[in-house]
């Protein structure tokens, strides 16, 4: 039997298992393990040889492609080869934007959804830069590595547990990147508590609190923007689709797959109400928008467990009127550190006792040697600058032949909790364990490549 196969397999009968109610919550979790019998990456961490430049065919230019694009016309080294997209005008408005930069103007591709297969099969691009809607993620990236390109994604890499297995068998196959660009990771006050918790300012991790938590319902009703695509999944899934923007952050800070890993998970969710009641009050109770079902519930919950002890709460709320937060919490044996509403410290014997204290007392000190190098760089960037790094990070690896910030199996271990929330939803909140896509070489401590400057 294939391995393929024995994947495959447990994807079907973790399903039917779960529908029937029939295994307890540690008879699934030990069922998953036992199921998936890979062998272990040959070549782990994967790492390719330096390039002289970075040759990109760009897929997606919409508003955050189109400032990603901007952002690699900034970087050396970074050549832009081909963009790809659905709509000419946003394709040629990038081509625009790279003649008035100097650059040289980039072929583009525009002959409909499927017209990024044709760029693909270029010689001249190392890398396929993907900006879509979520369910084009894999795809693109699956056709990238297969042409001999790697592939980096915007969040989430895929929303299935078969995705992604797809998405680490390729890249182990081709031996091709498949890199997630999760921004977060690069916001500096999430790169200064990396560095405050690596340092041991708070001591030994225990604890983390994190998610999504952003007013999208108005993005859900917009037929003319993501609402296109975004309020699908809102109708017919119900689990934490977006957990890489809160997540990704603590993930590095507890050395997950590198030395540690996140081994189950529990989720629940609220009741359904905040886009019906949107609909009702902005387009009429008798609109057509009022009438329609949604599934997600507005609030999801997921508490996660790690292999070395430490607990995480996840939460996704896309549907209720709020303030944005990314509800950044860490806790270790000697402190805690928090992000919003406004950003605190505690650090046992230097803090005044039992009171919160401003993190810009520490802010200085522990100011992440990226953000050093690259600050002024990365000015009027997005999202505060945090994009320009990431990129910047993403095209310094390529180029200096070091393993990236993140590989797939980041990708996969964070994009699997969709799939599996959805699951522990479902299933009257069982818990769920989380597939080992490195096969045990998490086992291995090797170093956070960001915290190499």
């Amino acid at each position: 039997m294939s391995n393929k196969f024995n994947r495959r397999d447990f994807i079907q009968k973790g399903t039917a298992a779960g529908i029937g109610l029939a295994l307890g919550s540690k008879i699934l979790s030990a069922y998953s393990n036992e199921i998936i019998k890979l062998p272990p990456p040959q070549d782990f961490p994967l790492i390719n040889p330096p390039m002289e430049k970075v040759r990109i065919g760009f897929i997606g230019v919409g508003l955050q492609g189109t400032a990603h694009f901007g952002n690699f016309l900034k970087i050396k080294g970074a050549e832009l080869v081909a963009v790809c997209d659905i709509v000419k005008s946003k394709a040629k408005k990038v081509q625009k934007m790279a003649v008035e930069a100097g650059r040289k103007k980039p072929d583009i591709y525009t002959r409909g959804e499927e017209d990024y297969k044709r760029m693909c099969e270029r010689d001249d691009i190392d890398l396929v830069f993907i900006v879509t809607p979520w369910k084009w993620h894999v795809p693109m990236c699956l056709q990238a590595m297969k042409t001999g390109k790697h592939a980096a994604v915007e969040v989430p890499a895929a929303t299935t547990i078969d995705d992604c297995w797809k998405l680490v068998e390729t890249s182990e196959k081709t031996g091709k990147y498949c890199i997630m660009m999760e921004n977060c990771n690069y916001d500096r006050f999430e790169m200064t508590m990396l560095n405050m918790v690596k340092n041991g300012l708070l001591g030994i991790p225990l604890h983390a609190e994190c998610g999504y938590l952003h007013d999208l319902r108005w993005v859900k009703h917009d037929m003319n923007g993501e609402g296109i695509w975004r309020r699908e999944h809102s109708m017919k899934r119900n689990g934490d689709f977006y957990p890489t923007h809160g997540l990704g952050p603590v993930a590095q800070c507890l050395d997950i797959n590198r030395g540690n890993q996140f081994d189950h998970l529990v989720s629940m969710g609220t009741k359904t109400k905040g886009l019906h009641i949107y609909a009702e009050e902005r387009f009429g109770a008798d609109s057509p928008q009022a009438k329609e079902k949604f599934t997600l519930s507005d609030i999801v919950t997921t508490l996660i467990k790690t292999k070395n002890g430490e607990t995480i709460v996840l939460k996704h709320d896309t549907n209720n009127p709020r303030p944005y937060s990314r509800d950044i919490y860490f806790q270790g044996t000697k402190g805690v550190i928090r992000k919003y509403p406004e950003s605190k410290i505690y650090i046992e014997g230097v803090s005044p006792a039992h009171r919160w204290e401003d993190f810009e007392n520490y802010k200085e000190k522990y100011k992440h040697p990226v953000w050093k190098k690259l600050e002024k760089e990365s000015e009027g960037a997005g999202h505060g600058g945090m994009d320009f790094i990431e990129d910047y990070r993403l095209i310094e690896a390529l180029i200096n032949g070091r393993e990236p910030d993140m590989d797939v199996y980041d990708a996969a271990a964070l994009s699997v909790i969709t799939e599996l929330s959805e699951r522990s939803i479902a299933n009257n909140s069982q818990a769920q364990a989380f597939p080992d896509f490195t096969r045990g070489q998490w086992k291995r401590p090797r170093e956070l490549q960001v915290m190499k400057f």
